[in-house]
């Protein structure tokens, strides 16, 4: 007997992608109140959540043949609502390295999660016929925005969040079951090669340049989902729930901006919508690092999430236009360059706050705008690069 709702391959695909991120984003709000339980500064706690990056990393890397050998249906319905209980699991810990060593297993179930709802997503594209990759990420902060919203009420309310995650389980597992109860991967891409990727890719130079343009994108993101809520703690004390509503924002602004990216990529190429975007990333940035009041810190994280929302998929697809090389290599090298950046970056932001100010995580993010903003006529298709000479 199979529990769950009948549902549209899309919708399943929708589905996934909010109540992981949902799962993923309920300890975030809830950091300033980790960091204080066990009484360690910007430094410690930043190498703390590395454990999860390194996880997801490791993950990433080596289970793409253990994923396809279990299958996609047993992974995903064992491994979202696992996910829920790791995170509750390294709720408890008494010090860094103990939290290090209990996100390590949340990033290796993370890095499977991964690996499956995106190819399902490519996948059910190629079935239905239109493009659906850049809303499924909008599912994806949408949920982390749901979470950033219920994390920040209930830390307002002084429960722990122990108890917090906790509860997150019977939720997670409940919603996991009604939404993917019936979930069937979808056929492979026909026609499509079925070798395995190496697990390091060589980056070529094209593939450093898509790099640059998008590395702010992905270090602003993970810092605005890391240290927000610990910003608006220190910067402007702010109360529990005011500190996660920042959370809540850059993951809010960037879903209502990746459910529009696609349309404005079609109606104006790559190159202008990605600087639009960087222009737009790098007045949040400054508005954040120099923040006069609250309400001006909130519109940079805001700013922060429009800009990050899209520079990374439009990356990948350049990624895949290249023609050096086959487009599975090309994608591999720019996503294990750019998942590492976006992975181990942010938590190590952590020391630029403990010996700067916590205003420099999002400072630091500036050079690296100005640098994907001289990078960015990389995006431009190949026919619009080539030079005709007489």
């Amino acid at each position: 007997m199979r529990f769950g709702i009948d549902l549209p391959p899309q919708i399943k695909v929708f589905g996934a992608f909010f109540v992981y991120s949902f799962c993923m984003g309920s300890m975030f709000p809830r950091l300033p109140d980790i960091q204080q339980a066990m009484g360690v500064g910007e430094g410690q706690l930043g190498l703390a959540l590395i454990g999860s990056a390194v996880g997801t990393l490791i993950s990433l890397t080596f289970a793409g043949r253990l994923v396809e050998k279990v299958g996609y249906r047993r992974v995903l319905l064992t491994a979202i609502p696992l996910l829920s209980v790791f995170y509750a699991l390294a709720m408890w810990a008494q010090g860094p390295l103990m939290f290090f060593l209990l996100l390590l297993p949340v990033g290796l179930t993370i890095g499977a999660i991964e690996v499956i709802i995106n190819i399902e997503a490519d996948r059910v594209e190629h079935v239905i016929g239109r493009r659906i990759m850049s809303r499924a990420h909008a599912f994806w902060s949408l949920g982390f925005f749901t979470a950033g919203m219920v994390g920040s009420f209930i830390a307002q309310t002084g429960l722990s969040v122990q108890i917090h995650l906790l509860l997150m389980i019977p939720i997670i597992t409940v919603a996991t079951l009604v939404v993917l109860g019936r979930f069937e991967p979808a056929p492979h891409r026909a026609g499509s090669s079925t070798d395995e990727t190496p697990h390091f890719a060589r980056p070529t130079l094209p593939i450093m340049m898509l790099v640059a343009v998008c590395l702010s994108a992905m270090l602003m993101e993970g810092a605005g989902i890391d240290w927000s809520a610990i910003y608006m703690r220190n910067m402007f004390a702010a109360e529990p729930f005011w500190a996660g509503i920042a959370v809540a924002t850059v993951a809010g602004s960037q879903a209502f901006a990746r459910f529009f990216a696609d349309g404005f990529v079609d109606r104006y190429n790559p190159v202008v919508v990605a600087r639009a975007l960087l222009v737009i990333l790098g007045a949040g940035v400054l508005l954040v690092f120099f923040a006069p009041v609250a309400w001006s810190a909130y519109l940079g994280f805001a700013m922060i999430g429009v800009g990050s929302s899209a520079l990374f998929p439009l990356a990948m697809s350049a990624a895949a236009q290249q023609t050096d090389r086959p487009a599975a290599i090309n994608v591999a090298a720019l996503a294990q360059f750019s998942f590492t950046a976006f992975l181990l970056g942010p938590p190590l932001l952590g020391y630029v706050a403990e010996h700067f100010g916590i205003q420099w995580t999002f400072g630091v993010g500036f050079p690296l705008v100005l640098l994907g903003l001289f990078t960015a006529q990389a995006l431009a298709p190949r026919a619009a690069r080539k030079v005709v000479t007489p």
